[in-house]
């Protein structure tokens, strides 16, 4: 029994970031639920009482626009995305003891007393503030819905806060010809009284909080920039129309998402201690708790993490993190990822292919407590899951354990021979223990891997295979593969919170748990089952068939043909002159209706506004989509071709689409802030 093990259980919460229920998962957000699932596992492995939940960010402006533009409700869309992230959580083994949703009762309870808890405390201000807004949606405009030209290096099509030709900064309305990426409308300036979070009353405590232990230094380093520069007080209010929260007594205000995304942490926890006795709410978030809690976070959003949030928690009477941990961005093959390259990779698309443990090993092996960027570099991941878990780890297993099944009934020898070896092995627990509570998974890897060599060196001096042929050696056969399946069976114990399916896989070949805390006593005269392979090689294709879906799947939702096979493409027809293609007026034409046709099986009837008139056509996009979530979009329209008599009515036009068929058509949609008649050159 270790001295850990002596322990009364520490009570831990930990969090990730909550991801956007605008979209799915990817393998850039999968970095921080990897990281987190592993240090989770490893707390709860070692004894500790240890919670993680989460919860999607389901608020904003963002999520009520794709609603509209797909037909559904903002509340159909993020329970949709949910499930999808559930989905895809669970296919990479991330086990939360709670994911919920920031569109719950508790986090509206929460968000409104921590905000009167702000206001009574005099740490809320209003004040009338000028933005631009779209007239024809009737809508406020926040600065990434705003774009035009840049009034330094006049690039076009920048967005409203900075230019990302020349790096130059402004407000939206000093954009040369600015529109709303929503509606294309002109916005015009419009005064509303907006919320202050009153930040610099905070500057002291924030000072004195970031440099308590709580963050990583690079990240105090950075944050102490920002108080050194001024904190300013934070907008925390929007107006209708918006998806969130209302802001008690200020009808058509609303919580800002990023106020109420964080509380989100505690109505995901509130939500889990209703189900479960042994866990009190109050213990956890008091003031003076002895509970520990954790958030892990991209380094994206440290500023709402480590300035914002405990400011709130402190003003509202809770207690702040014990630690906010930063982590870096994911590159693939050294580069930031690509939908063109098809490294822009979707969790589904992965686990179409490749094992999710292969990833949650890749990962580890890289990660260390700093906020480093990792690099997801696809052969180094296929050389280092091939060589570390299929030829060292899994190895092991698969060369001793045949001769226990076949020789000795699956019985493990009474005893182990290699007490100093093994001794070794024991003892280096200790040290990846620490770097796991440390976040260097990295370094533990390293040191697993270590250990690993020697046990495969142990088998190669050994020669059990050469032992097995003579009779008089057959006990000694049994003796090194059983020292040598206690050596497997450490290994997977300081793996598994990495692969928790290979050690349950493990679990139920040696008839017997893996005990981090129990891990000195040997496996001996004991019985264990046949064993079966654990873990297959990656092959390169394998990742080249990932890439070259990720490629197809981008193709797909950006309106381009989807890419086929070689053998499955379409003969291009005959040859045109460009003259004959310049005779074609593309225009950009808004759906102002969509309708079945009746009586044609593949026909939807569009009406589209061309800015000069409007035009009635007939598409053949019926099996990919319902005529209401087309009303409102754009579309590009052969405006020249000759009208066409059909049993239907006159089609006046033909819009543009891709794609083999079925469902998969894709029309073409330009960018929002195309016009209805502009012509596309």
């Amino acid at each position: 029994m270790t001295q850990h093990a002596l322990q009364s259980p520490r009570d831990i919460l930990v969090t990730s970031a909550l991801p956007y229920a605008n979209g799915p998962i990817h393998l850039g957000h999968l970095l921080e639920y990897i990281q987190t699932d592993i240090w989770v596992r490893y707390q709860k492995m070692r004894g500790e009482h240890c919670v993680y939940v989460c919860a999607d960010d389901a608020h904003g402006t963002a999520i009520m626009l794709r609603a509209q533009r797909e037909g559904i409700t903002s509340e159909q869309l993020i329970d949709r995305v949910n499930a999808e992230h559930r989905q895809d959580f669970a296919g990479f083994l991330v086990n939360f003891d709670n994911y919920y949703s920031t569109h719950s009762e508790e986090n509206r309870k929460y968000s409104e007393y921590i905000y009167r808890q702000l206001r009574k405390n005099g740490h809320i201000a209003t004040r009338m503030i000028t933005q631009a807004y779209d007239p024809e949606k009737n809508l406020f405009l926040a600065d990434r819905f705003i774009k035009g030209t840049c009034p330094k290096c006049k690039s076009e099509d920048q967005y409203g806060d900075n230019c990302e030709v020349c790096g130059a900064t402004y407000t939206p309305m000093e954009l040369i010809n600015p529109r709303s990426a929503i509606s294309g409308a002109t916005p015009v300036e419009k005064d509303s009284e907006h919320y202050f979070f009153k930040l610099p009353e905070f500057d002291e405590f924030l000072r004195e909080w970031t440099r308590s232990g709580t963050l990583q230094p690079q990240v105090a380093n950075k944050l102490a920039e920002w108080l050194d520069a001024g904190l300013q007080e934070w907008d925390i209010s929007r107006d209708a129309p918006y998806f969130g929260f209302e802001i008690p007594d200020a009808p058509g205000k609303y919580f800002y998402v990023w106020l109420d995304a964080p509380i989100g942490y505690l109505a995901s926890f509130r939500n889990l201690c209703e189900r479960r006795e042994d866990l009190d709410f109050d213990q956890f978030w008091k003031p003076d708790s002895k509970a520990e809690v954790y958030h892990f976070i991209g380094k994206d959003i440290i500023n709402f993490h480590a300035l914002f949030w405990p400011a709130m928690l402190h003003s509202a009477g809770f207690r702040t993190p014990t630690a906010v941990y930063a982590h870096g961005f994911v590159t693939v093959n050294g580069k930031k990822m690509s939908k063109s390259r098809g490294t822009f990779i979707m969790a589904r698309t992965y686990l179409d292919h490749l094992d999710p443990e292969y990833l949650r090993y890749y990962f580890a092996a890289k990660l260390t407590s700093h906020v480093d960027d990792l690099d997801l570099n696809l052969e180094d991941f296929a050389l280092r899951v091939n060589s570390d878990l299929v030829g060292k780890v899994v190895n092991i297993a698969s060369r001793t354990a045949g001769f226990i099944s076949k020789k000795f009934d699956g019985r493990l020898a009474n005893r182990c021979t290699e007490e100093a070896l093994l001794q070794r092995f024991v003892d280096q627990g200790d040290e990846i223990a620490d770097c796991y509570e440390k976040r260097e998974f990295g370094r533990a890897m390293r040191l697993i891997m270590e250990l690993a060599d020697a046990a495969n060196q142990y088998v190669n001096d050994q020669q059990p295979w050469v032992l097995a042929k003579q009779p008089e050696q057959s006990e000694n056969v049994q003796l090194v593969c059983t020292n040598a399946l206690n050596m497997f069976r450490l290994l997977m114990t300081y793996l598994a919170p990495v692969l928790p399916t290979t050690a349950e896989k493990t679990e139920a070949f040696l008839a017997q748990p893996l005990d981090w805390n129990g891990r000195a006593t040997m496996l001996v005269d004991h019985s264990i089952n046949r064993f079966e392979p654990m873990m297959a090689r990656v092959d390169m294709k394998q990742i080249e068939a990932m890439t070259e879906a990720s490629r197809e799947e981008m193709s797909a939702a950006m309106g381009e043909p989807a890419a086929k096979p070689a053998a499955d493409i379409e003969p291009v027809a005959d040859e045109i002159e460009y003259d004959d293609f310049a005779r074609l007026d593309l225009r950009v034409a808004r759906i102002l209706k969509a309708e079945h046709v009746e009586g044609a099986d593949k026909l939807l009837r569009l009406t589209l506004d061309i800015g000069s008139g409007t035009r009635n056509v007939f598409a053949g996009i019926k099996s990919a989509y319902q005529p209401e979530a087309l009303e409102g979009k754009l579309t590009v329209m052969i405006a020249n071709l000759k009208p066409r008599k059909m049993k239907f009515g006159l089609s006046e036009g033909m819009v543009l689409a891709a794609g083999p068929g079925g469902k998969d058509i894709w029309l073409l949609e330009p960018h929002d802030g195309a016009q209805p008649g502009m012509r596309i050159r």
